[in-house]
Formats: C-alpha cells, sequence, structure tokens
C-alpha cells in the first residue's frame, strides 16, 4: 500500500509544486488564487441622488420605482424612476397652517394617502393631478396603513386596514371611479375594527401588515410601541371584498397572541424581506426598545406566522436615550438600522455589524430609511438630501458566517459558483467531520478538496481507518479527468488491493458476515463501473495478479465475466470440472469462437447437453469446425453416445439445411457405422440429381462397399449413371432391385436392352429359372424370344418358349401390316399435295388502271410491280428499296449477287456467227437460268408483305428519323 502511495505522490510532484510554488507568493495551499484583480465593491453602495430641493423634505416614499417626496408646505413632488426627467408637482391646496405628518404609497404606486397634523388625511392616484380630501377619516391621526396586496388595483385598493394614533385600528376602501373622477367621495367607507393596547391603555398603531396564507388563512400582524400582535383567521372564499372584520371579531372577547418587551423606544417599526415579486415575505424584522426581534415567517404553521425568533440587541455603541435609531430595513441576510447622523447594517446570522456608513453634518441630520420592495433599493433622506443605497451580491461573505457556525450545507450552496470558498468550506467540513471521528463523511469532503492527496491518505492510514480512505480513493478516483490516466490506474490499483485485504479480513470473522456481504457488492460494483471500465481493461493483467496472489478466485471470474473475457472464465470452470456452469457461459454469451475451443472438452462429459447448446445456437456455428470433436468423441464413444453426434449432424441437415459436403460425409459416415437403416433413407432422400446431391459420390461408394452395404452402393451407382455397375451388384441381392435399375437409361435404348441381356442372362444361367426369363421378355419390350435363346442349354425343349415364338411372329406380322399402311397413306398425301401446287399456280388477281403504288403513290402498271394476298401493290423497284435495308447481312449478299447473275444474262451475246442450233440451246439455258433467278429474286423480295408482315412488327422501335441524319432532319426544318 506504501508504495503504490509514493507512486501516486510521484505522479503528482508537478502538481505539488506548483502549489507549494504558489504558496511561497502567498496562494494558499488549495490551489485557488485568491488575489483581487480590482477593487471589490461594498455590499451596500451609496450614492447621492442629483437633486436639489426647492424647500426642504418633509417626508419621501417610493414603491414600485414611484417615488413621492413632500417639499415645504404645500408642494408635493412625484417622480416615476423610469423617466427620472420628467418630475410631476402636484399643490396640496392648503391655506392653514397643516403640514404633512406621514405619507403611505401602497405595494403598486398607484395610492398614495397624505396624513396631516391636523388628524385630516388626502388622497391622491398616480392617474390624476388633484389630491382630493378623505372626508370620512377627519379626526384621526393616521399613524400606519396595511395595503392590501390580493385585492387591490390601480384604481381601487381593496379593504385596507388603517391605524391611529390613539389605538384604533380601522378598515377602509378607496376606490376611483374612472370618467367622473371624483363624482363621488373616494372614501367607500371607514369603520373600526379593533383597539390596541398596552398596559396603559390603547397605545398608537406603530405598524401593520396584512399576508396570506394557506388555504384562505389570513395574518395580520400589528405593532405599538411595545407589543406585536398577530391576528389569525380564514375568510371565506368569494367573501375577501367584505374585508377582515370577521378576523377581529374572533379577538373581541379575549386579546390576540403578543409579543411583549419592557422597553420602548416611543415608536417601533417592523420591516419584511420579500424575495421575489408578488411572493410572501420570508423573513421579517421589529425594531422595538429592547433590540431588534428578527425571525422568518411559517405560513404554515396554525396560530402565528412568526418562527425562529430571536432578539439582536443593539450594537455597544447605540444608547437608546441619547441617539435611538429612527429607522430599519431588511434584506436578505442584513437589517440596516438608521441613526441620525450614519447607517449600521447588522448581519443576521450573528449579530454582528458588518457594515456602517457616517454621513458629514453638511447633509442634516438623518430623516427617514425607506425600501423599494420592488427593486430592492433603500433610499435616505435628510431635510436637503437625498441617498440610495444598492444592494449588490449580498450573499458574497455568507458562506463564512454559516461556515463558522457548522452550517456546512448552507455554506456550500452559497458559494457553489465560487470554487475558491466552496474549496475552503469543504477542507473545513472534512476536519470538522475527522474530529469528530465521522470518518466517512470526512473523506467524502476531503476527496473533494483541493488539499495535498499524500497528506489526507496518510491521515487516514494513521488512523487506521482504511473504509473511510477506501472511500476517500473512490471519490478522487471519480472526480479525476479522463486525461490523467496515470493516477487513475494507481487510484484503480490500490483501490482493489484495499478491498481484497479487506474482504480478506472480513470473510474469517463470522460475525462479520452481513459488512463481508455489503463490501463484497461495493467491490463488484467498483469493478463494474463503467468509469472505470477502461483503466480496468487496460490493466486486467495487473488486476487478475492481484486476485491470484490473493487466491480469490471467485472474484477473478467475476472480474474476467465483466471484461468480456469469458475464454478465461469457461477455462477455469472446466479446470474445476464445473463443466455445466461453463456450458451456462458459453450459451449465454454466444462466442462461436469459444464454443470451437471448448466443445471437444465439454461433450466428452456432458454430450446430450452439449449438442442442445450447438442446436440453439443455429447457424451461429459452423458445424464443420465442430466436426473434429465429434471425431475424436465417437471414436472412444459407444454407440449411444454416437446418437448425440449423429442428432447435431442431422439438424445441420435436415433443419439448417447445411449443403458442405463435409457434414454430408460425416453424416453418411455415422450412418453406415452404426445406423445402416437409416443410411438408404438418407441417400434416397437426397435424390437422384448429381447437381444436388451434397456428399461425395466416390466416398460415399466406397464407405458403402467397406461396409457391406449393397443396396445403397447400388443406389449410388445409379445416382453416378453406372447403370451396368449397379445390375451387377443388384443381380447378386435382388433381381427386382436389378430390374429396377435396367429400365433407367430411359434414352438409350441399346444400353437398355444390353441390361437386360444381363439380368436375362443371370436368370437363365445362374437360377435357371425359365419362367423368370419369360417374365423378363415381358417386362421388357426391346427383348425377343431371339435375344434369348443363345443363353439357354440344348437340352430345354421347345414347349417352354412356344408360347413365346408365337407372339414375336404375330408382333412382326402387326408390324409388316403397319408398315404397309404408313405406305398408302404417304402415297396419297403426296397426291394432294401435287394438286394444291398446280392450284396455286392457276391463282391470279385483277388490277385495276387506276391503281398506285403503296409506297410511291405513282400508277402501278408504268413498271414491274407484285400484288400481294393482303391487297397492297408495289412497284418492285419500290418494294426492293423496302424491304433491303430491313434484311440481314446475309440476305442482303444474297439479293445482291443474284441481281448481278440476273443482269449478266440480259446482256446480248457479242458473237453474231454462231450456229443456229447452238444459238438454240444456249438460248433455252439462259431463259431456264434467268426465270430461276427471279424466283429466288422473288422469294427474298416478295415472301412478304412489307406493311402486313413480320418485317413491319420488326421495325416497331426503329425511330421514324434515322439518328444519324437527326441533326440535319432538325436543320432543314428551321
Amino acid at each position: 500500500m506504501a508504495s503504490i502511495l509514493d507512486e501516486y505522490e510521484d505522479s503528482l510532484y508537478r502538481s505539488a509544486s506548483v502549489q507549494q510554488s504558489r504558496a511561497s507568493v502567498g496562494i494558499p495551499h488549495s490551489g485557488y488564487v485568491n488575489a483581487r484583480l480590482e477593487k471589490e465593491t461594498p455590499i451596500f453602495n451609496k450614492q447621492r441622488i442629483d437633486f436639489a430641493p426647492p424647500e426642504k423634505i418633509n417626508s419621501l416614499v417610493v414603491s414600485s420605482n414611484q417615488l413621492c417626496m413632500s417639499l415645504g408646505k404645500d408642494t408635493l413632488l412625484r417622480i416615476d424612476l423610469g423617466k427620472p426627467d420628467e418630475p410631476n408637482q402636484v399643490e396640496l391646496g392648503r391655506k392653514d397652517e397643516a403640514r404633512v405628518y406621514k405619507m403611505f404609497l401602497d405595494h403598486t404606486g398607484s395610492h398614495l394617502l397624505i396624513a396631516l397634523n391636523t388628524s385630516e388625511c388626502l388622497y391622491l392616484n398616480r392617474s390624476v393631478q388633484k389630491v382630493r380630501a378623505l372626508s370620512r377619516w377627519k379626526g384621526h391621526l393616521i399613524e400606519s396603513v396595511g395595503w392590501n396586496k390580493f385585492l387591490g388595483s390601480e384604481t381601487n385598493t381593496g379593504p385596507i386596514l388603517v391605524g391611529t394614533a390613539q389605538g384604533q385600528v380601522y378598515e377602509a376602501e378607496i376606490s376611483v371611479s374612472e370618467g367622473s373622477l371624483f363624482s363621488t367621495n373616494p372614501d367607500q367607507y371607514f369603520r373600526q375594527v379593533y383597539t390596541l393596547e398596552e398596559e396603559s391603555g390603547p397605545a398608537p398603531v406603530c405598524c401593520l401588515e396584512i399576508e396570506r396564507g394557506l388555504e384562505g388563512k389570513f395574518f395580520i400582524i400589528a405593532t405599538t410601541r411595545k407589543r406585536l400582535f398577530q391576528f389569525v383567521g380564514k375568510v371565506p372564499e368569494g367573501t375577501e371584498q367584505q374585508g377582515f372584520s370577521s378576523i377581529f371579531a374572533m379577538h373581541a372577547d379575549h386579546l390576540p397572541s403578543f409579543r411583549e418587551f419592557p422597553a420602548n423606544l416611543g415608536f417601533s417599526e417592523i420591516a419584511f424581506y420579500t424575495p421575489k415579486l408578488r411572493s410572501n415575505p420570508r423573513s421579517f424584522a421589529w425594531m422595538m426598545g429592547n433590540g431588534v426581534l428578527y425571525g422568518t415567517l411559517d405560513y404554515s404553521r396554525p396560530d402565528s406566522i412568526l418562527s425562529d425568533e430571536r432578539v439582536w440587541v443593539y450594537p455597544a455603541d447605540i444608547d437608546v436615550t441619547v441617539n435611538k435609531p429612527i429607522s430599519i430595513v431588511l434584506t436578505q441576510f442584513h437589517f440596516l438600522l438608521l441613526l441620525p447622523d450614519r447607517v449600521k447594517a447588522v448581519c443576521t446570522l450573528n449579530g454582528q455589524v458588518v457594515f456602517q456608513d457616517l454621513f458629514l453634518e453638511k447633509f442634516g441630520l438623518l430623516t427617514r430609511m425607506i425600501k423599494d420592495p420592488t427593486v430592492q433599493q433603500i433610499w435616505i433622506h435628510t431635510e436637503k438630501v437625498v441617498f440610495r443605497y444598492h444592494v449588490q451580491r449580498e450573499s458574497r461573505d455568507v458562506w463564512k458566517m454559516y461556515m463558522n457556525m457548522n452550517k456546512f450545507d448552507l455554506a456550500k450552496e452559497y458559494c457553489k459558483d465560487r470554487p475558491e470558498c466552496l474549496d475552503i468550506v469543504l477542507a473545513k467540513e472534512a476536519e470538522h467531520c475527522f474530529q469528530n471521528k465521522r470518518y466517512i463523511d470526512s473523506a467524502k469532503c476531503y476527496a473533494l478538496t483541493q488539499n495535498y492527496f499524500e497528506e489526507i491518505a496518510l491521515k487516514f492510514i494513521e488512523a487506521k481507518q482504511e473504509e473511510a480512505l477506501m472511500e476517500f480513493l473512490l471519490k478522487k478516483l471519480s472526480n479525476l479527468k479522463p486525461s490523467e490516466k496515470t493516477q487513475t490506474t494507481l487510484l484503480t490499483t490500490w483501490l482493489t488491493e484495499l478491498y481484497l485485504n479487506w474482504l480478506g479480513v472480513l470473510e474469517g470473522d463470522p460475525s462479520q458476515r452481513n459488512l463481508y456481504l455489503d463490501t463484497r457488492e461495493k467491490f463488484r460494483t467498483f469493478l463494474s463501473s463503467p468509469k472505470n471500465k477502461d483503466c480496468l481493461f487496460n490493466n486486467r493483467a495487473s488486476i487478475y495478479e492481484l486476485l491470484a496472489s490473493h487466491g480469490d478466485t471467485e472474484h477473478m471470474v467475476y472480474f474476467a465475466v465483466i471484461m468480456q473475457d469469458y475464454e478465461r472464465v469457461v477455462a477455469h470452470h472446466c479446470q474445476h470440472d464445473e463443466y455445466d456452469e461453463a456450458l451456462n457461459v458459453l450459451s449465454r454469451h454466444r462466442d462461436e469462437k469459444l464454443f470451437y475451443k471448448f466443445s471437444p472438452v465439454l461433450i466428452q462429459h456432458i454430450p446430450k447437453k452439449v449438442v442442445d447448446a450447438w442446436i440453439s445456437m443455429g447457424s451461429r456455428l459452423d458445424a464443420r469446425n465442430l466436426i473434429p470433436a465429434l471425431v475424436n468423441y465417437s471414436q472412444s464413444a459407444s454407440t449411444q453416445q454416437i446418437n448425440e453426434a449423429i442428432r447435431y449432424m442431422e439438424f445441420c441437415v435436415y433443419q439448417l439445411e447445411e449443403t458442405q459436403e463435409a457434414i454430408h460425409n460425416y453424416l453418411l459416415s455415422l450412418y453406415a457405422l452404426c445406423r445402416p437403416d437409416s443410411l438408404l433413407s438418407y441417400l434416397e432422400q437426397a435424390g437422384t440429381n448429381p447437381n444436388r446431391i451434397h456428399y461425395d459420390l466416390k466416398y460415399a461408394l466406397r464407405l458403402c462397399a467397406e461396409h457391406g452395404h449393397h443396396h445403397a452402393c447400388v443406389h449410388i451407382y445409379k445416382v453416378m449413371e453406372l447403370y451396368e455397375e449397379a445390375v451387377d451388384l443388384a443381380l447378386q441381392v435382388d433381381v427386382d432391385l436389378a430390374k429396377s435399375c435396367a429400365d433407367l437409361p430411359e434414352d438409350d435404348e441399346e444400353l437398355r436392352k444390353k441390361l437386360w441381356l444381363k439380368i436375362a442372362r443371370h436368370v437363365v444361367q445362374e437360377e435357371k429359372d425359365v419362367k423368370k426369363a419369360m417374365a423378363c421378355l415381358s417386362s421388357c419390350a426391346l427383348l425377343k424370344i431371339e435375344d434369348v435363346l443363345p443363353f439357354f442349354p440344348d437340352f430345354v425343349t421347345i414347349d417352354h418358349f412356344k408360347e413365346a415364338i408365337c407372339n414375336s411372329l404375330e408382333d412382326y406380322n402387326k408390324h409388316i401390316e403397319e408398315l404397309k399402311r404408313e405406305m398408302e397413306e404417304a402415297t396419297q398425301s403426296a397426291k394432294r399435295i401435287r394438286e394444291d401446287i398446280q392450284e396455286m399456280r392457276n391463282k391470279y388477281g385483277s388490277v385495276e388502271p387506276q391503281e398506285k403504288c403503296a409506297a410511291c403513290d405513282f400508277p402501278l402498271l408504268n413498271r414491274p410491280f407484285y400484288l400481294f394476298l393482303c391487297g397492297h401493290m408495289f412497284h418492285y423497284d419500290c418494294l426492293l428499296q423496302a424491304v433491303f435495308p430491313n434484311l440481314p447481312a446475309y440476305k442482303q449478299a444474297k439479293l445482291e449477287d443474284l441481281q448481278k447473275k440476273l443482269a449478266a444474262t440480259s446482256q446480248p451475246s457479242k458473237s453474231h456467227h454462231r450456229p443456229k442450233d447452238a444459238d438454240t440451246i444456249s438460248l433455252g439455258k439462259g431463259q431456264q437460268s434467268r426465270e430461276q433467278l427471279k424466283a429466288d429474286i422473288d422469294d427474298i423480295v416478295a415472301a412478304e408483305c412489307v406493311y402486313c408482315g413480320e418485317l413491319m412488327i420488326r421495325s416497331i422501335d426503329k425511330p421514324f428519323i434515322d439518328p444519324q441524319k437527326y441533326e440535319e432532319e432538325m436543320q432543314s426544318w428551321l
């Protein structure tokens, strides 16, 4: 194990050297560079708004990118932050000394409530320019408003809750009618629903919040200076528009649940954090006298929405008696406290101050801090200046706090996109688990870090935690890249060694049986892992050596199966006489080469099962390659065992329809050796056509002759068409068999007669049976009594042949009579033919003077012409011109030759002094020769009508225009 570790250390030498060099210049050993290339911006980035108010700022509210501020006594400024260059100024139109006390803007930025210090309230809608007084609200100093985020719209607030300085909680609704904007009072109703009290009596309602939970349940949070109340109840579905009076009515006789703290600031303020737009708040922070009550909101709880509450006391430099906090804002991980001259940000995870921003005196005292929940921007103002804070990457350092709190899962969640931070968290978690003796968890974490491999491995070795070391190596192996082949090989080999050692220890302890089985399963999973397959395959020789050194034959076989090294598996089973297992492996993986290699061994022990496996393989096996195994087996086996070889050969021949000669020859030899009854049926089934027979005829003949199978030999002779040899051999067995052979040469009567004479001679001379000899005469029509008589001895009396001789004479007489009849019929036929010829010579046709040639359309009688039976008429030269191109070459040559000879006979004789008799004789011979030439020409030219005969049919595929003259013809048309 130590040597493997040394090898792995060597393979990591370069990477370790790089890490050490980094450490020497201040880079952590994790391998990540933490240097900041540029100054990182703070989480809360302050920006002063370029705005100089003409009058002092009394109040400022922001929501949905809509900002409203009260300036001086009578001016209201509205700014759409999406269009900051287009501010809108509205005059309140007050002539008295009334001043703005507080302003409230709903979540949509559409509804603005302006509370005056004269216990009056004004309303302004975003879409209008005129402020409207709410008459029903008069006489109440408004401290807080709980907006309805579920039913409110741009023109209607829906039922809302209003808290006053006298402790009353009112329910109200404001609606703006389109078309007639202020034709009616905007306040629909204003009715009291509850009064909040402290121990001294009614107390101002500092804050109101309405939230909806699951199944139609509503939670209403209301705060006074020292108390935080919760009202919980269901509003029936479809009655939400009727308001929340039913929820407050449930607490008419008893106080609702509340949290109370002894100290107070004279006021309190609650802030909520909403992670996404139009979602429920997830956490809250209540600023009161004793500090800040922070917690999460759990909407699944039945009676209280507040959960995981804790009180963070104010930082030490805040004295609530001197510089008490003014406002609070809550973000995801911080709450910000506004003091008269500074802003402090406190982390909600540990209560530590992580940010402080001091404002210059020239800006004046800080008045108010508010957050726009839709864009997560924080606004602060004095009487002269407005500031805005952008929250940037607030969670950047949260992982450190969770890590220090040992909340490693949360820490990893908040640094998963920062590998250098994640490595620190993992290392800290691994060390924490190691110290708490959770070695397996520690190994899993260490494997994901960039810490030195050898340090971690030695750490587990020193602690004697082999199981944890194996887990570490497995995780490390899974994280390696495909290119890191050396490290992969070393880790794989090391893990194999560890697994084998561990299995060896557990196997000898019966009490650890379950652990042994579990470890064995893990080892097999490791060996069969697809990711390790290539590495294990390339180093399978080393793995085999390790398995062999531990004597673990079970896993050697398992590993061989995974590597698809089935040859080793089968060989192992055969060495241990596990022939059935070996055959099962062969049958399961169906490798033809392995069948060929191991069949000679297996068939010696389990012949029937082996043949069954061969048959199940079907045509995938080449039976020729199995013949050697069958030959060795059949030479040392009994007849019953040879039957298995015959069974497979018959399967190949009859089921697979094999045509290989070697297969048929081997089956033939098995039949000849053990199944002579099947031999003849096989030969007969193979047929008698030599071209369709798949066995070697000469080999089969020699084989059958050696074993004395004469019937089979006779059949083979017949197939080879050696009929004389077939008859000679058949006569030694059965005369009837010889007779069947003698009739086979149907086209050779001479041979048939010769064969039948052999049979007759055998019957007469060998069997001396006259009756059988006479039967031969009746069986073959080619034999006559005179052919057989020479075979009989002289002492045989004629009585035995009397009938045969008489039958022979009668046959001759019949034959003579038949010849006479045929001669008479031939004479009559010749006579009829002569009469038909004479009739044809006298046949004629009439031609009218106006008839024209069918080819040239000129009068027909101007030149020599032909008249056909179909009615078509042609000039001689026109017909010749139409027929000649379509004649075969040899006929064209013959026609030209005949025309030349005809032209030669028509020339006048140059001699004018021939004797008269000679001229007559010569003229007679010339006229005869000329007529014959004309007749030969007519036979060629006028054999058939050029329009109605075969010539027209043969020319149907010829183009109308000769391809060679196509261009010329096309040009003539242009």
